[in-house]
């Protein structure tokens, strides 16, 4: 799931930005640099069927050892749900959760270069089982301030379970992603151009829908849609294509299409606007407001709004701030 709505307004993933906003040191941890020391993210998904998502990630630069690290908290309240037994005598209520749990470590290599790594804890916890994992993103980033291009690459959550919701079962599989991306800021025009290919570790990733079967002449019928080429198809559901317009150098208004959120989940006799986001940002001199409104059915859109602060331009911490370098500020591109 997206961890903050800047996030959400350009598609879901984006992990070649240089934009000054910590989230996306969250989607590629060689994204953390010095230029977000001491910002903190807070955001707030108000997700399909009461469902809560909380994000927190807070950005601290090192100098004496030339790292920037981030320290993140995602978590997922499912709300509460009635107890009973299978006649459905009721005994009482429980609640569902999830979370994980993150640190990021990134440095500069050369000019344009920088890499990264994000340790993560997830842990889960339906009913009265839980479930755990250990799990890690790698990801390299270039920008070039000169021509304003940016590409990232990263392997995300590669690990494995801890502890299993059942001992009986299985170990759930992990959400295992290789992901690519590519940004162009233009000079003389304030937008910004995005593409994010995703899932690149497999080619098909086309649902095979019973209700594109077909039936040929002989009156037999194929059930399988895997049989055919879809060349294209196949091509297309790996992207996610953005858009992102600077008005009056402190709004933003972003654009998205997701492809295959929009080829799994559209009706084809309603389509509207299933796989498209949209969002707004608002950059003051020591907060950015984000919002994002993410369409991923006929059922409806999901909204979801962020407050990124500058701590070390709110508030300082005295003596002790002094030592830490608490007020320090750092260049954000080289």
């Amino acid at each position: 799931l997206p961890n903050a709505p800047h996030i959400s307004a350009l598609g879901g993933i984006n992990v070649a930005n240089p934009d000054q906003d910590i989230s996306f040191a969250g989607q590629n941890p060689a994204l953390m640099r010095p230029g977000l020391h001491n910002q903190l993210g807070l955001n707030q998904n108000f997700y399909y069927s009461g469902i809560g998502i909380s994000n927190l990630l807070y950005g601290y630069h090192l100098p004496k050892i030339n790292t920037s690290f981030a320290l993140g908290v995602q978590y997922i309240n499912y709300g509460s749900f009635t107890e009973t037994d299978n006649v459905g005598n009721v005994y009482g209520t429980f609640r569902a959760n999830d979370y994980n749990i993150n640190l990021t470590a990134s440095r500069q290599y050369g000019k344009h270069w920088r890499y990264g790594a994000t340790l993560k804890w997830a842990h889960s916890k339906l009913y009265t089982n839980t479930a755990s994992a250990i799990l890690a993103d790698v990801g390299v980033n270039y920008y070039d301030t000169a021509s304003l291009w940016d590409i990232g690459i990263v392997a995300k959550n590669i690990g494995f379970m801890v502890d299993r919701y059942t001992t009986t079962n299985a170990a759930e599989p992990l959400p295992l992603d290789v992901q690519i991306g590519i940004s162009k800021r233009f000079k003389h025009m304030p937008l910004r151009l995005m593409a994010n290919m995703h899932h690149l570790y497999e080619w098909d990733i086309r649902y095979d829908n019973p209700a594109d079967a077909q039936t040929n002449l002989l009156g037999s019928t194929d059930t399988t849609t895997t049989t055919k080429r879809y060349f294209g198809e196949k091509l297309m559901r790996h992207f996610i294509f953005a858009a992102e317009l600077t008005l009056a150098k402190r709004l933003t208004v972003t654009a998205a299409y997701n492809y295959l959120r929009r080829s799994e989940m559209l009706v084809k006799d309603k389509p509207a606007l299933a796989g498209f986001s949209f969002g707004a940002g608002l950059y003051l001199n020591k907060f950015q407001i984000h919002y994002a409104r993410s369409y991923y059915s006929l059922a409806g859109a999901y909204n979801e709004i962020g407050l990124n602060m500058q701590l070390n331009q709110l508030f300082g911490i005295g003596k002790f701030g002094n030592k830490v370098g608490w007020k320090d500020t750092y260049t954000d591109w080289q």
